[in-house]
């Protein structure tokens, strides 16, 4: 069964194209490490919360743009595997391809799959 890491991050809305290419440099390794599909999403519908919500959970002001992405993975194993890779890969570190937010308020996890449809 399929495997699930999940990301929430706030953005800051000018930096859209360089939150993009860095997706885009990412993605390949990621990829090349064994995940499957990566999808990057720029919030477009994401409203404010009175008691919980993805703004408030990423602690995002005004200026910024929530985003919502996940990787897939074949497996526990082989994301926990690609991972250490990903981590120690020369191509994904931040004097390459530095984070364009603030990644102390980024959310994770990863998420075993109990329905696909």
């Amino acid at each position: 069964m399929t495997y699930i890491d999940g990301f929430v991050a706030a953005v800051p809305t000018g930096n859209r194209d360089a939150y993009r290419e860095h997706a885009e440099k990412a993605a390949p390794v990621f990829k090349e490490h064994g995940a499957l599909k990566i999808v990057e999403c720029w919030g477009d519908d994401v409203p404010d919360g009175k008691l919980t919500s993805f703004p408030m959970a990423v602690q995002k002001k005004d200026d910024e743009t929530v985003v919502f992405s996940w990787i897939v993975w074949p497996s526990k194993q082989a994301r926990d595997e690609g991972m250490k890779k990903v981590m120690t890969d020369p191509r994904i570190q931040p004097d390459v391809n530095p984070m364009p937010f603030d990644g102390k308020r980024m959310i994770f996890g990863g998420f075993e799959v109990l329905v696909e449809a």
